[in-house]
């Protein structure tokens, strides 16, 4: 802490602004001089937060390069209003008190869903208990440590982007001095100082932080913030940071075992249990996976996005008790670290859907869905792009949202299941951002007659109103969001779409958080219904769904691709929540699974975009032992549809393809 004669702290950051400003004028000049995005407000004066970078950098002698490159991979500059994100940091540097987090959650505490999803071998709910806090990790604990490095009040580093800034940039500094680094103006000395602003413990981790943050440098990247600030840091394609300082910070080597992973990522082996034991009645259990041998036995066709609705240290408990649910990969806030607890071969428990989950890999990405403001850092968004790009060349999974899902699109297996099925990663998960760094933005491909829309709207001025995030009913905190709502007519205050999968007896729709029942999703595609106006309507759960989509401020963009449509002379044809064989399929000793409708129907004259064509398969797995285990395959083949928010399945002998727009 400084000493007593210092300046009280706003008014040392008045001062400082202008100072810094008026000391970093050199690099300023190409900052204030880059042009903006379009549409983008600009913000050069002295105050905004772009000076703020400077002042700090000029206060505490770290490079602003390196402040800005740290800050975008915490946050992309945003402060998100003061909120906290899912481990309790705040601001633009993301400084870390979580004190302040959510308290853990049971994971899959949403829904009622059994995550296996097999009525072979129905499942009990999970009985894992989230573990007491424990002692707090340092990575979680940087605001009270920056607040006693500048002076600052733990409040005012919270709620004041510039006092955030300030606080980040003493927290490096303190980092450089402790590696014995002098405070350089070469933004090349300051890898070490990055790598451990990270707070990871292992040398991977660390690594990986610190190799993004230099590729953000290196690059560049200007955006308009959350707060309508301009920020912006030019390239340095020439930069070659000193990457052996890692080598002497002495941290640990986190053990890839048998990881699944880039190289350009950090990965741990902490593998999910495959065990034997009595269940509470004494009966024989396992868990809390299944053996297979993937893609040889059946092909990998998705990838499903979850959030643990629990914080690291909790989860990684539960997913490794044999009694819990699992899933392949989980992946941290702070730093975007993976850890892997099933092979890509076996078959985790996680999307409540068996034929999903025998077809699919399950990434649980630290995070709440009822909480908008406990934020995704861009470390972990970029991580978990790079292992699903991974993942996805591997297994020769196509880069789109009919194939990278989110769980809260996973169909219920039969008509008792919709109800209870999850909804995470909700309306909160920035799919735009997230394709965009997949390589795959979401975009205009085809003309107005093109037949079909891309859903993306704008993320951050996408606020539909919420309710159910602190408690039913009261309104969620305004927020960005990435999904789109549908009515009934081409109005604002007609009714929203009904469901009658979520509610049989016809009740409507509601604005809750985790009611998926009228909720289109960005990078969602629809057959185009009608247009009127500003209005745009899409056939959705076998009716005509209206959504605002002027051109001023588009929700949705046009495309062209194939849909189905019930044969010709049928009036309807029926929806179905996996794809199962026919009964003449199966051999001897495996029960025969019922192909069930849904209540859902396509009606003639309706359309719906499709994605892969697939055998009906059946993976029978109901013992521990896995020389009983079959997959059933039949010759009855299915088409992939996007129905409504959830994705469906129907028989490719009920309907008949074509172009959209034709």
């Amino acid at each position: 802490m400084r000493g007593s004669t210092a300046p009280a702290p706003s008014a040392r950051r008045r001062t400082l602004r202008t100072a810094g400003a008026l000391a970093s004028a050199g690099l300023l000049v190409p900052l204030l001089g880059a042009a903006p995005s379009p549409g983008a407000p600009r913000q050069t004066s002295a105050t905004d937060l772009q000076g703020a970078f400077a002042s700090a950098a000029d206060e505490y002698r770290v490079p602003q390069s390196v402040l800005l490159g740290v800050s975008y991979l915490q946050s992309r500059w945003d402060a998100h209003g003061g909120a906290a994100s899912v481990t309790g940091g705040y601001g633009p540097m993301h400084l870390t008190d979580a004190r302040t987090a959510l308290a853990s959650a049971p994971h899959h505490s949403e829904g009622d869903e059994d995550p296996r999803g097999d009525t072979s071998r129905p499942m009990p709910p999970p009985r894992a208990k989230v573990p007491a806090e424990s002692e707090l990790p340092a990575r979680l604990k940087t605001l009270p440590r920056a607040a006693e490095l500048t002076g600052l009040p733990a409040d005012e580093l919270r709620t004041d982007a510039a006092a955030n800034v300030e606080g980040g940039a003493a927290l490096l500094a303190a980092a450089q001095k402790k590696l014995g680094k002098p405070l350089s103006s070469d933004p090349a000395d300051w890898y070490g100082a990055v790598a451990r602003f990270s707070g990871a413990d292992d040398e991977a981790t660390a690594a990986t932080y610190a190799n993004d943050v230099f590729a953000v440098i290196r690059d560049g990247e200007r955006r308009t913030t959350d707060a309508g600030q301009y920020v912006a840091l030019p390239a340095e394609p020439g930069l070659r940071p000193d990457t052996a300082q890692l080598k002497r910070m002495g941290l640990r080597k986190a053990a890839p075992g048998e990881t699944e992973c880039p190289r350009t990522v950090s990965c741990e082996w902490i593998p999910a249990p495959y065990e034997e034991f009595k269940d509470p009645n004494g009966n024989p259990d396992y868990g809390n996976h299944d053996k297979s041998n993937r893609p040889k036995s059946q092909s990998i066709d998705s990838i499903i996005v979850h959030d643990t609705e629990g914080r690291w240290e909790g989860v990684l408990k539960m997913v490794q008790d044999p009694t819990y649910v699992s899933w392949q990969y989980t992946l941290r806030s702070t730093d975007g670290h993976i850890a892997q607890h099933v092979k890509a071969k076996d078959v985790a428990w996680h999307a409540g859907n068996w034929y999903v989950n025998a077809k699919s890999i399950g990434l649980e990405h630290e995070g709440f869905l009822t909480a908008p403001d406990t934020w995704y850092t861009e470390a972990m968004y970029r991580t978990s792009a790079r292992l699903v790009r991974y993942l996805a060349k591997k297994y020769d999974i196509p880069l789109d949202r009919q194939h990278i899902l989110g769980h809260d699109n996973v169909q219920g297996t039969v008509s008792s299941t919709i109800r209870g099925m999850h909804t995470d990663p909700g309306p909160y998960w920035d799919w735009q951002h997230y394709f965009t760094l997949l390589g795959k933005p979401f975009h205009r491909t085809a003309g107005p007659k093109g037949g079909l829309v891309t859903v993306a709207p704008e993320y951050s001025a996408n606020r539909p109103e919420y309710t159910g995030c602190a408690k039913p009913a009261e309104k969620c905190v305004p927020h960005g969001s990435a999904a789109v709502r549908v009515h009934t007519e081409p109005r604002d205050d007609a009714p929203l779409i009904k469901d009658i999968g979520k509610r049989p007896d016809g009740g409507n729709s509601t604005i809750d958080v985790n009611d998926v029942g009228a909720r289109l999703s960005t990078g969602q595609q629809y057959a185009v219904a009608d247009r009127q106006g500003d209005w745009t309507a899409v056939w959705y759960l076998g009716q005509k769904a209206w959504f605002k989509n002027p051109r001023k401020q588009p929700t949705a963009v046009d495309a062209k691709g194939f849909v189905v449509t019930p044969k010709e002379g049928a009036t309807e044809v029926p929806v179905y929540g996996r794809a199962y064989p026919e009964k003449e399929a199966y051999p001897a000793g495996v029960p025969v699974q019922a192909v069930s409708p849904l209540p859902y129907k396509i009606l003639a004259g309706q359309k719906y975009v499709i994605g892969d064509k697939v055998p009906g398969e059946y993976f029978y797995a109901p013992t521990f032992d896995t020389a009983p285990h079959k997959v059933v395959r039949g010759k009855d083949m299915y088409y992939v549809i996007q129905y409504g928010h959830r994705i469906g399945y129907v028989r490719a002998a009920d309907v008949q393809v074509m172009r959209s727009g034709s």
